[in-house]
C-alpha cells in the first residue's frame, strides 16, 4: 500500500467495524510483561509496526515474547533488573512512544543501550526524557541540542525524584514512573494538566504502588511486579476516523465494537457531541482496568466549537480529523494550545493544513493551532501523507466527501498504527483502493 484511491461522494457508510487494539496499551503490555516476574498473556495486541518494534527490542533485551505477529502473546517476564544488553541497537522505527519508555526502562538496567529509528523518529525531540533522567542520575546522550536519535542510556540505579513536567505527556510522564521502578523510594511526576493514564493503571494491575492525587502520580520503587492477564480494547483514535467518517458522509450510520472509552482519550466525543453530532456510547464495561464500550455515530449537521486547554492533551492525536470535520461545521472553529502537534510525525499544525487546503477548505495555522471556516465543499485533490498515518487516514476519510478522485501519497505509513483500514472502510461501502 503505497497510494491510496478515494473516490467521492459515494455511497452512504453502513455496518459496523472492530478497529485493532488500544496502540498506547500494546506498547505497555508489552513493556510492564517484560519486567514483571513470571508469564503475562495479551490479547488483542495491535500488530502494527510501532508496537511490534516496541516488544522486539524487549525480545533483544532477553524477553522471550511468543505469538509476535499475531493478536495474543505470550510474554515471559525478566522481572525489574533482568533484562539483558543488546547486542545492536535499539530500533524502533518510526515509534516515538516505544523509543521515550524504552528510555526510562533502560535507565534502571545495569547496562547501556542505544536507540535508534527511522528517518522521521530521528526528527523527534528525546530532552524531554532526557532531562528528567539526568536529574534522576541517568546518564542520556543523544544528538545536537534536542538529543534527538540515536540516543544512549547509560543504565544504573536511578534517584528518586518529584519531577514537575512542563508538558502534559503521558510519554514524558511514563518513561519517569518507568526508571522510578527501580529507585529506592517514591518518584512523582506533576503535569500542567492530565494526560492518558494508561501507565498508571497498567502499573496498579501489575502490583506496583501508585497513588494518583488530581495532576500528581508516584510510584514506589521496587515493587513486586507479577505477570498478569492483559486484554487491550479498541484504540480509539483509530475508531476516530470511522466515527468522523459516519458523521460527514450523508445517509451514514457506523459502529465501532469494543472502544477503549478512557476519560483521558475521549475528549473528542465531548466536542463533536457539543458540535451537535449524534455520538451514541452502549454496552459500557470494564476490561483489564479500563473502560471499554461501543460508539455509533450517526450523519449530522454540526456547528463550529473552540476547543483549548485540558481538552488539548485528551485528543491531541484527533486534531487532525477533527479539523476535517470543521470543515463541514457552520462557522469558526478554533483550536488552540496545540502546539505539541508540531513535534509528532509530521508537524501536523501545518500537515493538516497543508492537505485540507488541497481540498478547498478555509483553514489557517496558527503557531499553536488552526482555525477552520465552515462549512466548504471539498474537491478532490491529491496529497502526500508526509510518512505521518494520522494525516494519510484524514485525507483518506476527506476524499469520501470530496468530489470525483482523491489521491493519499505515501500511505503506507498507515501500517505503523492501522494495517487493515482500507480493508475496514470498504467494509462498511466506502469506495476507497490501495494500490
Amino acid at each position: 500500500m503505497n497510494v491510496l484511491q478515494v473516490y467521492g461522494p459515494g455511497a452512504k457508510l453502513r455496518g459496523e467495524v472492530v478497529v485493532p487494539g488500544d496502540k498506547s496499551i500494546s506498547h505497555r503490555a508489552v513493556i510492564l510483561g517484560a519486567l514483571a516476574e513470571g508469564a503475562t498473556t495479551v490479547s488483542g495486541f495491535l500488530t502494527a509496526e510501532d508496537c511490534v518494534k516496541t516488544a522486539r527490542a524487549c525480545q533483544q533485551m532477553g524477553v522471550a515474547i511468543e505469538g509476535l505477529g499475531g493478536t495474543d502473546l505470550l510474554i515471559d517476564g525478566v522481572g525489574l533488573r533482568g533484562l539483558g544488553p543488546p547486542d545492536k541497537p535499539l530500533d524502533l522505527g518510526n515509534s516515538a512512544t516505544g523509543m521515550r519508555l524504552l528510555m526510562g526502562v533502560v535507565a534502571g538496567q545495569d547496562f547501556t543501550a542505544t536507540l535508534t529509528g527511522d528517518e522521521s523518529l530521528q526528527r523527534r525531540p528525546m530532552d524531554r526524557i532526557a532531562e528528567p533522567l539526568g536529574k534522576m542520575g541517568v546518564e542520556v546522550v543523544g544528538q545536537g541540542q534536542r538529543c534527538t536519535a540515536p540516543v544512549t542510556v547509560f543504565g544504573g540505579i536511578p534517584q528518586p525524584i518529584t519531577y514537575h513536567s512542563p508538558v502534559a505527556s503521558a510519554q514524558v510522564k511514563s518513561a519517569v514512573l518507568l526508571a522510578g521502578l527501580n529507585a529506592p523510594g517514591t518518584t512523582m511526576v506533576i503535569e500542567p494538566a492530565k494526560s492518558r493514564d494508561h501507565t498508571e493503571r497498567m502499573l496498579a494491575a501489575f502490583g506496583a504502588q501508585v497513588d494518583v492525587q488530581g495532576l500528581q502520580v508516584s510510584v514506589q520503587g521496587q515493587p513486586n511486579l507479577r505477570g498478569r492477564e492483559m486484554v487491550v480494547p479498541g484504540d480509539f483514535s483509530s475508531a476516530a476516523f470511522f466515527l468522523v467518517a459516519g458523521l460527514l458522509v450523508p445517509d451514514s450510520e457506523v459502529t465501532v465494537r469494543g472502544v477503549l472509552l478512557n476519560p483521558t482519550r475521549t475528549a473528542l466525543i465531548e466536542i463533536l457531541q457539543r458540535m451537535g453530532a449524534d455520538i451514541q456510547v452502549s454496552n459500557e464495561r470494564e476490561v483489564s482496568g479500563e473502560p471499554m464500550g461501543d460508539i455509533t455515530a450517526c450523519h449530522t449537521h454540526l456547528t463550529a466549537t473552540e476547543v483549548d486547554g485540558d481538552e488539548i492533551p485528551r485528543m491531541l492525536d484527533e486534531v487532525p480529523i477533527l479539523a476535517l470535520a470543521a470543515t463541514q461545521a457552520e462557522g469558526r472553529t478554533v483550536i488552540r494550545d496545540a502546539g505539541e502537534l508540531r513535534v509528532k510525525e509530521s508537524d501536523r499544525l501545518g500537515t493538516t493544513t497543508e492537505i485540507l487546503s488541497a481540498f478547498g477548505a478555509q483553514i489557517e495555522q496558527r503557531p499553536d493551532g488552526l482555525i477552520i471556516d465552515g462549512s466548504t465543499s471539498l474537491h478532490a485533490a491529491t496529497v502526500d501523507s508526509h510518512h505521518d498515518h494520522r494525516i494519510a487516514m484524514t485525507a483518506a476519510v476527506a476524499g469520501l466527501i470530496a468530489e470525483d478522485r482523491t489521491i493519499v501519497q505515501e500511505s503506507e505509513c498507515i501500517r505503523t498504527s492501522f494495517p487493515d483500514f482500507v480493508d475496514c472502510l470498504r467494509d462498511i461501502g466506502a469506495d476507497i483502493y490501495a494500490e
